[in-house]
């Protein structure tokens, strides 16, 4: 037996989530495993089977795993060797949604859950990964649009954001049905039944100390062990596990698996000593479980028009509202939003070349400006550029002409996603930013050698961007020529010197918020003009000069420039800092109004945030004269 326990090990070892556990824990789950013989066409487990006590790996062969929708069969996953599946009894208790079938003849290891649960609770790696599979193997995509298409052939995902579920909030049920000690049985499960609710949570001087949910009506009640005249007190379980209000996702199943329970009760502190605030089911990490952010690129892989990519932008917005109110660092955020965003963006693409057909040569789409530094949690315009290899002259027209038509089809498909075109035209449909590299090199040396003579058209957004799909030697390409002409152009930063100190001024010389004077916005501050920009700005000028390559975005930028250049390093950390607290303004802006954020109501903050907006401000001052010492700002000034 150990020699087929160690035979098993060092094949699981090789696969997620197990590479996670110690040899010594794979030989312990290794000799409680069953080898599983199934023949092709034979069935694990079909819909609506009571589950079983294990879950699966796929150990050689192939199991798909289906529903049926409309007497039709629509496959949701093919599962090959190293796969997991089956992971229903872990996270839910109702029957089976789905059908595993061998494909081919297979060989299945069966993990007991039991054998498997304490090291899920004791390892945060193995619950997210279990999560993330089975959130996306959960949820039923029968509806018409996605009738009888492959949606994913793989269960496996790489979990780079798997972090976010220690940040992802949770919805539950803030009115939960209380009882006393004393109170009978029978008044109880009627409490439950006029509610349609599944569990009363027990009190003594208002705070919980045991709860009864349907499963001891069921097993203790229903089988006649505890008479229904008995008070509640001889059926509830006690005591009561108890979660503070602000937990997260993980947390909460951590909880669950750790005690092996159905429910969690919400309180202020976190303790049975403080008040109730609500009860956590399982049900509701399952709903919660479809918005993390593995899930979400999942989604964005098998959609097929702009209704199913806004529908996980939409999920996107709430998770960076849950974020942000539960204190989540701003850097992690912009992390998973920027993910998600780019594959938003790589997705669209993807859908016009399945519209158009194959492209005629290689190409980069570039995203630029905010989706380019990815600091876009709000809905603001989307500004796009699109470099294709270089091409025979006589075919240049066809391919210029395919990828702008590809770029119209994916622009319109951003708008209805969500995302505006940029007002000035700065999308790669126009014909100005659809080219090829020999053009694009062209234009970057022209725009850096003769700044404000060619064209006023130069714009610093071009000089923030993030490759959202195609090649990354064209990205390259770009990133070299610029690099190039950094070096022998004074007048380029002459330039963006300049166009860093031009903006106007946030506060007034008596220390007042300089607010908008007339028009819409009147009285409001205008926090990305004021603010963010000559941060941006700044900070974009500098690590051009400094030649630091592959960092777009602005907090990171400074925070790259404090090590590069330790003698302002304060200045740099300082500006850090601002940022994240002005774009933190602006964000929180955003999503209460449901708009871009660039203008904010004074008179709606409170007098501290008041005052935490103004000391933001304060770093701008030391990096306009740091700007100024730095370069020698003539020409445009």
């Amino acid at each position: 037996m150990n020699a087929i326990a160690e035979r098993i090990a060092d094949f699981l070892k090789e696969y997620a989530p197990f590479n996670n556990l110690s040899y010594n824990e794979l030989l312990i789950v290794s000799n409680n495993v069953r080898v599983i013989n199934l023949e092709k066409n034979k069935i694990l487990f079909q819909i609506n089977d009571l589950l079983h006590d294990s879950f699966y790996v796929v150990a050689s062969g192939v199991v798909t795993l289906s529903v049926i929708s409309d007497a039709e069969e629509t496959l949701l996953n093919k599962c090959v060797p190293g796969d997991i599946f089956g992971l229903r009894p872990f996270f839910a208790k109702n029957n089976y949604q789905m059908t595993a079938k061998a494909r081919e003849e297979s060989i299945i290891y069966a993990i007991p859950i039991a054998t498997f649960r304490p090291f899920v609770a004791q390892n945060a790696e193995v619950l997210n990964f279990l999560l993330e599979s089975f959130a996306h193997n959960s949820n039923n995509p029968t509806d018409r649009d996605n009738k009888g298409k492959l949606l994913s052939d793989n269960v496996v995902f790489s979990g780079q954001q798997s972090e976010m579920q220690y940040f992802q909030s949770l919805s539950y049920n803030k009115t939960p049905l209380k009882a006393s000690l004393s109170s009978p049985v029978k008044d109880v499960a009627q409490l439950m039944t006029d509610n349609l609710l599944d569990s009363v949570i027990i009190t003594d001087n208002q705070f919980p100390i045991g709860i009864v949910t349907d499963s001891d009506m069921r097993s203790k009640i229903a089988t006649g062990r505890v008479p229904i005249t008995a008070t509640v007190d001889k059926i509830m379980a006690s005591p009561v596990i108890t979660v503070a209000e602000n937990v997260s996702l993980a947390e909460a199943q951590l909880s669950i698996l750790r005690y092996n329970v159905s429910h969690l009760c919400v309180t202020v502190d976190g303790s049975d000593k403080s008040e109730i605030r609500g009860i956590i089911s399982e049900h509701d990490l399952i709903v919660a479980q479809a918005s993390n952010p593995g899930v979400l690129i999942k989604e964005i892989k098998r959609a097929q028009n702009a209704a199913d990519l806004k529908r996980v932008r939409t999920k996107l917005a709430e998770l960076i509202q849950t974020s942000i109110g539960k204190n989540v660092p701003l850097s992690h955020v912009n992390n998973v939003a920027g993910e998600i965003n780019m594959a938003i963006i790589k997705r669209s693409v993807e859908l016009s070349i399945l519209e158009l057909g194959s492209p005629p040569a290689r190409f980069a789409w570039l995203s630029i400006g905010s989706q380019g530094r990815k600091e876009q949690l709000l809905l603001t315009d989307q500004d796009s550029i699109l470099v294709f290899e270089d091409v025979a002259a006589d075919k240049y027209r066809d391919v210029k002409d395919y990828f702008l038509k590809m770029a119209k089809k994916a622009v319109a498909t951003l708008e209805k996603v969500g995302y505006e075109p940029c007002p000035n035209g700065h999308t790669a449909n126009n014909i100005l930013w659809c080219k090829s590299v020999s053009d694009w090199i062209k234009q970057y040396s022209n725009w850096m050698a003769q700044p404000g003579e060619i064209s006023n058209e130069i714009s610093s957004v071009f000089f923030d961007y993030e490759i959202a799909f195609g090649e990354p030697k064209i990205e390259e390409a770009i990133t070299e020529t610029i690099f190039r002409n950094v070096k022998k152009n004074k007048l380029f930063f002459d330039y963006l010197g300049n166009d860093a100190l031009r903006k106007p001024a946030p506060l007034s010389f008596f220390k007042k918020f300089n607010v908008e004077e007339d028009g819409p916005n009147k009285d409001k501050f205008d926090i990305k003009t004021r603010a963010l920009m000559p941060l941006i700005d700044g900070a974009r000028l500098i690590v051009l000069n400094h030649n630091i390559r592959g960092i777009n975005n602005t907090y990171l930028r400074f925070k790259q420039l404090a090590i590069a250049d330790p003698k302002h390093a304060e200045i740099y950390l300082n500006c850090a800092e601002a940022f994240q607290t002005l774009f933190k303004f602006r964000t929180m802006e955003g999503l209460k109004n449901d708009s871009n954020g660039q203008f904010i109501n004074l008179e709606e903050l409170s007098k501290a945030d008041r005052e935490k907006l103004k000391n933001a401000l304060a770093p701008m001052k030391d990096l306009e004269e740091l700007i100024k010492d730095s370069f020698q700002l003539t020409q445009f000034s």
